[in-house]
């Protein structure tokens, strides 16, 4: 398997001139050779800091040109990047800069008020580097340089990616060049992606998504990427049209988002020479409501792609084929570039139509979970990788995800633990008993709510408790109701039975 840095130089040689990054804002651009040029700078400045092999490069960004050269650059030069969540909440921020043990991080103007609250969190100290998205880093000056690292190899990491988990606090994949390179080439074949096609990134790099369908597949194809800041319902197709885009890596609350304002785009879907080329998009990261996939054809009469793909598998490890090869609405479709098996309890393959766990198998995979060899041992067993996703396989050994059975909630594609949320609640001098579930959502594939009982003598709003949540948690992950309840279902040991929740809260919202 190649490395980052092998897939650079690669196309700098073959291709130096063609266009890998387009950013529309500023209208900057790296072809090849450039993109060449830019990581051995980056790899320079490393250098400069001190920093050596492997060390950890954290960073708090949005999208665009220089955060591409410098997620890139990092890697190619042998060390590791680090990127952190722009909406995760103060609690899990902490713990991902302080458990990586970034030794440097680079933050917008825009975070530098968050990465300071955070930074009063760590113990041990962190260099901050400031980044402009006009001008790029503001390198500090020489400290105690390091001889260059030699360039990785393919097991080398390249990628900490932190991914929430049960037990509340992010869990730290550990990524190699190969399982990068890896996720990179699975999305090409997948897609059957060629050297002319352009992507229009609009998901964040600091997730899976953005970072592995939308970066890594393009550099693996020698294609090229168009990267806006932020995502912009409004300027979404004038991007695409303007820039001859002819795919995009969307979830299903930006696809409702588009939806939603289609009437007002000034194009005639189907027949609109500008958007000619824009052959499909694809929707990861959450359920696809079959209705919403097909409001999103019949309005832009273009195929969308139903994936599956992991944090822990860099990626895309299934997807539904490109016409005119059969899709089957509701099913992630087959496996691509590594092996996908549905099992019972007992470890043994189920037949077609029988639910069971997905586990998976490649050399995209995640090596482990950083500093967490119990995580580790659960998950990876034998080179297989159990998922805690349940779904079935049918006859044509198309995959249907039916459920996940470590109660992860799946927010616009975004991972959220719900002890996250219940650590938080129970924080709360009224709350007696607490727990968040997910509900299903038309526009988030699910939404966040919390169950609580209150303590006697005790009152509080509901208001007061999203205020809670939210300063502990952050907006994205504060629950969008909380529902007051005497007591929660438990089970013999008092636990509580959380799937059961949205039984109870059913049945509360219809008046029973």
């Amino acid at each position: 398997m190649e490395t980052v840095r092998a897939c650079i130089e690669r196309h700098a040689a073959d291709s130096p001139r063609r266009d890998y990054l387009i950013a529309p804002e500023s209208g900057q651009r790296l072809n090849f050779a450039q993109l060449k040029t830019a990581v051995d700078e980056v790899g320079d400045r490393l250098d400069r800091l001190g920093l050596g092999a492997g060390a950890r490069v954290a960073f708090l960004l949005n999208n665009g040109f220089w955060t591409t050269r410098l997620f890139l650059g990092v890697m190619a030069s042998n060390r590791v990047i680090v990127p952190l969540n722009a909406v995760a909440g103060t609690v899990q921020l902490v713990h991902v800069l302080d458990h990586s043990d970034a030794e440097v991080v680079f933050v917008t103007p825009g975070y530098r008020d968050k990465l300071d609250e955070i930074m009063a969190q760590v113990e041990r100290p962190i260099r901050i580097v400031e980044m402009d998205d006009a001008d790029g880093p503001e390198w500090p000056g020489d400290t105690d340089p390091v001889e260059p690292p030699p360039p990785p190899g393919p097991e080398d990491t390249a990628l900490l990616l932190y991914t929430s988990g049960s037990t509340g606090l992010p869990k730290g994949a550990v990524l190699s060049h190969r399982a990068v390179t890896s996720g990179g080439r699975n999305v090409v074949e997948g897609h059957q992606l060629q050297p002319q096609d352009r992507a229009f990134c609009v998901l964040p790099v600091y997730h899976i998504n953005g970072a592995m369908v939308t970066v890594s597949a393009p550099l693996y194809s020698g294609s090229s990427v168009v990267m806006p800041q932020r995502f912009s319902a409004t300027d979404y197709w004038r991007l695409v049209a303007e820039h001859r885009c002819t795919w995009s890596s969307i979830v299903p609350t930006i696809i409702k988002y588009l939806l939603d304002r289609a009437a007002q785009e000034p194009y005639d879907f189907g027949n609109d020479e500008r958007l000619a080329g824009f052959r499909f998009a694809r929707s990861a990261s959450a359920p696809l409501a079959a209705v919403t996939l097909e409001q999103w054809e019949q309005t832009f009469k273009v195929p969308m792609i139903e994936t599956l793909g992991l944090t822990e598998t860099a990626g895309t490890v299934a997807s539904n084929p490109l016409p005119p090869a059969p899709r089957k609405p509701g099913s992630v479709g087959l496996p691509y570039g590594n092996e996908i098996v549905i099992v019972d309890e007992h470890g043994e393959e189920c037949p077609p139509q029988v639910v069971g766990e997905l586990i998976m198998r490649g050399s995209n995979l995640l090596d482990l979970y950083y500093k967490n060899p119990e995580a580790t041992a659960e998950s990876i067993r034998e080179g297989w990788f159990y998922s805690g996703d349940l779904g079935m396989k049918d006859e044509d050994g198309y995959i249907f995800i039916t459920g996940r059975s470590k109660e992860l909630i799946i927010r616009g594609g975004e991972n959220i633990a719900p002890r996250e949320i219940d650590d938080v609640l129970y924080k709360h001098e009224a709350i007696l008993e607490a727990a968040a579930v997910g509900v299903d959502d038309e526009n988030y594939g699910q939404e966040v709510v919390a169950c609580v009982a209150l303590r006697d003598g005790y009152q509080c709003s509901e208001d007061e408790l999203k205020a809670f949540c939210e300063a502990g948690v952050g907006k994205y992950k504060m629950p969008k109701t909380v529902y007051f309840f005497d007591e929660l279902p438990k089970g013999p040991s008092g636990k509580i039975l959380r799937l059961k929740l949205p039984e109870l809260i059913a049945k509360t919202t219809a008046g029973e």
